[in-house]
């Protein structure tokens, strides 16, 4: 819930798709994702005891309505629809409910794209190993998580998903600072990632000294050759 709906969705690690393995498990986290999803408060952003509030612009309000109204126009089903949010005294304000599809397939566009809002997709597939496929043949590969009590199937699954960031049982898996932050494939932009070690050396010009001090009388003639090579 936090990690979909956290910030409004605003946020690049924000949790746009669920990928379920088997129909009971899509079916369970569906089922409950609604229940918390009823006891959510949408509100002005000024007050602690709301959940959620405003999207940051009318133009972002707009695109991420739109990216709803796509989805429904393709054939995902929309569980809960949270456009029709009204909040009493702040009836001008961007506010968009969270909102919940469920059987979203890869090619619709909200599978494709980041929606940078507070809309929630379900995938349903057979396997690990379909799920794997799908998300390796995104365009993106920012973060990942996978949520299981197999630790031979969490093995495989950081071991040769094709992302950047990837967590276990952790709904965001943005890591510590000493390491470095940042996806692959169109997910990163330059060579380096931020944070950690990558920061470093993006911050640092790096200079390569060699030198060699030969003992006093040591006289050598030309040397046709890298020293390391005689």
């Amino acid at each position: 819930m936090g990690a979909a709906y956290g910030s409004c969705g605003e946020r690049c690690m924000a949790i746009p798709l669920v990928v379920a393995v088997g129909d009971a498990t899509a079916d369970a986290v569906v089922a409950g994702l609604k229940v918390e999803i009823a006891k959510m408060k949408v509100g002005p952003g000024t007050e602690s005891s709301c959940d959620m509030g405003p999207l940051v612009t009318k133009a972002h309000f707009e695109k991420v309505k739109g990216y709803v109204d796509q989805g429904v126009k393709e054939g995902a089903t929309l569980v809960v629809d949270g456009r029709g949010v009204k909040v009493e005294g702040h009836e001008g304000g961007y506010f968009l409910g969270a909102c919940l599809f469920d059987n979203v397939k890869p090619g619709m566009v909200t599978y494709k794209e980041e929606i940078f809002g507070p809309v929630l997709g379900v995938v349903r597939v057979k396997t690990l190993q379909e799920a794997m496929d799908m998300i390796d043949a995104h365009e993106y590969g920012n973060g990942t998580c996978i949520f299981t009590r197999d630790g031979e199937a969490a093995r495989y699954f950081t071991d040769n998903i094709l992302v950047g960031m990837v967590g276990v049982n952790v709904p965001l898996p943005v890591p510590v600072a000493y390491h470095s932050f940042g996806g692959w494939k169109r997910s990163l932009f330059g060579d380096l990632h931020g944070y950690g070690p990558d920061a470093v050396r993006f911050y640092t010009k790096r200079k390569t000294i060699t030198q060699r001090w030969p003992s006093a009388g040591v006289r050598e003639g030309a040397v046709f050759s890298f020293p390391s090579s005689r």
